[in-house]
């Protein structure tokens, strides 16, 4: 195994290799517990030190001479066990896991091993060293379930070797620790090595502070941070001063950390979140050899690669996939339930035409998707029954319905029919108790696109068409109360949802849904203290859907735009009429009529105020839209000539029929 990092150092006594640390557990609540959980932060605290990182860095880390020092760090463990113990006993949990330690320490010397390494706390290590008689610890075991496990070898990463990720027995600096370690080996190296011009480590006792604050300076020059040669020197010298200081043989880690954030960050504490993440604790990530045993989500998802020839690479590739093929459905299944568990081993890319059954995926590998497998481990032992758990208890901590309604259609498109029953049952809960319209209103679009399109993935969409009917209904009842006393900006983003409302009703093409939604658009539109925003919208949405002819449209759009409105009331009305297309203006001459009547009776204050908000409403029209506007305004047309009046001539007519039948394909 490859940059296998550890929490401590470890030395052989009595022929086991005992590695110092601490030991894992819950919130100490007595001095004895303090003790036992963390002996070694308690020395340092003793000893003066801020905690135990600081100690063991200053004791261990920078020591040039490690003579008895695991001798002297076994006889503390010994001491601090002795004294602790008398005022407490040990919790059973742990006389259980040192007398299994034990058992497997002396079944690998039946096997004729003379070097045994145990990677555990120093707590445990006089535990180890002094055995008792084997017959006490088979007491111990006695009555124990047996479980059969499998083990293998992960790689891992120092940032979940940190304290940070939740790991118990972590230490907060692993990179910094490496950074050390190092230095440190480069000292073990024949003089002519180190004397090479091309070897990083030129004088390793004394460039620990140079070297550190050189990988700082990179760090920053990548962000476009400043960091020069002279900013270096300074800051190397005030660590060094710090330690002498601080009477300590070498800069620590504190001591660089102050001259970085004082020299480097010029005070701000903003770069040394970066430097932390970046460099204290690191980003490396282990190897493990190929033949190594694999945890079974990391089995399932190799044997899923190879069934539906997806492999692993580290360079990106596109897949287009038709859904109506079946590999192509399960690879899309597969990657949208890695995405689920958050291993977004694919990208969903934008597809060319309007089609449901085509996806474009952008695949690339990365190393840290194995630790993350690892993660996703505690979900299932196959990718989808991880992912079936997963959602279910994203379902059950979800409180409201956009958060629900999102995951549904994540895991519809993952195809996890258990998840969906789960997931349904919460809905209808939130849905029946919701009385936030616009939560309703929010979570409505994406049941709609399900419902349309769910047929195409082979999915049973039945069960969601109650929740649907549910959500219309309460939408219709409540979106008239919703819509009262909105301020611009609230009124902007009512306009928003209704909108995406309008085009979910739409696209269900469902008469009960759209005459119940055309009721609800009419109340708005009459509503006389309602935003003109609002207002307008809603008589363009009728106007579109042939509830209002153009005659109506054009009488309702000259009551507000009469002397009796204010202004800044019909400009908001004329925003929501016609914002997005201009096309109604150009070939409905009435509505024109009307528009160019209100703009020209404007006295010029009142046309300076509208004038911001009648060109951004115009602003929302197509270029060639907006230049034929300026072009009938140049010329002074204020009506469109039309055909009204003329006779009809039905042999030229007849005439052109055929071809248009051609053209159609009729």
């Amino acid at each position: 195994v490859t940059d296998v990092a550890t929490d401590g150092v470890t030395d052989v006594t009595d022929g086991v290799l005992v590695e110092s640390g601490g030991v894992e557990g819950s919130d100490c609540q007595t001095l004895e517990d303090e003790i036992r959980l963390d002996p070694l932060g308690w020395l340092g605290r003793a000893a003066g030190y801020s905690d135990g990182e600081r100690w063991w860095e200053h004791l261990v880390e920078q020591r040039q001479d490690s003579t008895d020092l695991f001798a002297a760090i076994l006889e503390a463990m010994r001491v601090l066990r002795v004294e602790t113990l008398q005022a407490t006993s040990e919790p059973i949990i742990e006389v259980q896991r040192e007398a299994y330690m034990r058992k497997m320490i002396r079944a690998a010397q039946r096997e004729g091993f003379q070097k045994i390494a145990v990677v555990c706390g120093a707590w445990h290590s006089p535990a180890l060293i002094q055995m008792p008689p084997e017959k006490e610890d088979n007491v111990v075991l006695k009555g124990l379930l047996k479980i059969k496990v499998e083990t293998t070898w992960v790689p891992w990463t120092y940032g979940r070797l940190s304290y940070k990720s939740g790991y118990g027995a972590g230490v907060e600096s692993p990179g910094w620790y490496d950074h050390l370690w190092t230095i440190t080996q480069a000292q073990d190296k024949p003089k002519s090595q180190i004397q090479n011009p091309k070897s990083k480590i030129q004088n390793p006792k004394s460039d620990v502070a140079i070297h550190w604050m050189t990988r700082v300076a990179q760090l920053l020059r990548e962000e476009d941070l400043d960091a020069s040669s002279a900013h270096l020197i300074e800051a190397v010298r005030l660590a060094e001063s710090l330690a002498a200081l601080r009477d300590r043989p070498l800069p620590g880690l504190s001591e660089l950390n102050e001259a970085t954030q004082t020299v480097l960050c010029f005070g701000s504490h903003l770069p040394m979140g970066l430097i932390h993440d970046k460099l204290i604790v690191g980003e490396r990530l282990g190897e493990v050899p190929d033949e190594t045993p694999m945890v079974p989500l990391q089995k399932d998802l190799q044997r899923l690669q190879k069934r539906l020839r997806m492999p692993a690479a580290a360079t990106e590739k596109i897949y287009e996939l038709d859904l109506r093929n079946e590999n192509d459905l399960a690879r899309s299944r597969l990657l949208h339930r890695l995405n689920l568990l958050g291993i977004r081993w694919g990208e969903t890319q934008q597809t060319r035409g309007t089609g449901t059954f085509k996806e474009k995926w952008r695949v690339q590998w990365q190393p840290e998707f194995v630790v993350k497998l690892i993660e996703a481990g505690i979900w299932g032992n196959t990718i989808l029954d991880g992912a079936t758990a997963y959602a279910c208890d994203q379902a059950q901590k979800a409180t409201e319905l956009p958060i629900l309604t999102h995951l549904l259609d994540r895991v519809l498109l993952a195809d996890l029919p258990d998840a969906v029953s789960k997931l349904m049952s919460r809905l209808q809960t939130e849905a029946a108790v919701s009385s936030d319209v616009v939560h309703l209103m929010e979570a409505l679009p994406s049941l709609a696109r399900i419902l349309r399109y769910g047929n195409v993935r082979k999915m049973d969409s039945s069960v969601i068409s109650h929740v649907v009917d549910g959500l219309v209904t309460r939408i219709c009842i409540g979106l008239v109360g919703a819509c009262s006393s909105l301020d611009d900006d609230a009124a902007t983003q009512m306009y928003q949802r209704i909108h995406q409302v309008n085009g979910a009703i739409s696209l269900l093409q469902n008469e009960a849904y759209l005459v119940s939604w055309r009721q609800v658009l009419i109340q708005l539109s009459d509503w006389q203290f309602l935003h003109g925003l609002l207002s307008g919208y809603s008589c363009r949405l009728l106007l579109d859907a042939r509830v209002f002819n153009t005659e109506e449209a054009a009488r309702r759009m000259g009551l507000v735009l009469s002397t009796a409105s204010e202004p800044p009331q019909a400009a908001a009305w004329v925003e929501g009429f016609l914002k997005g297309s201009g096309l109604l203006l150009l070939h409905d001459h009435i509505l024109w009529q009307v528009l160019d009547s209100w703009v020209t009776q404007l006295n010029e204050d009142t046309f300076t105020a509208l004038l911001p908000l009648l060109r951004r409403t115009f602003s929302t029209f197509s270029p060639a839209e907006r230049r034929q506007m300026g072009e009938r305004v140049r010329r002074g047309e204020s009506v469109v000539v039309g055909v009204e009046g003329q006779e009809l001539d039905c042999d030229r007519a007849n005439g052109v029929l055929p071809i248009l039948a051609l053209i159609l394909g009729l």
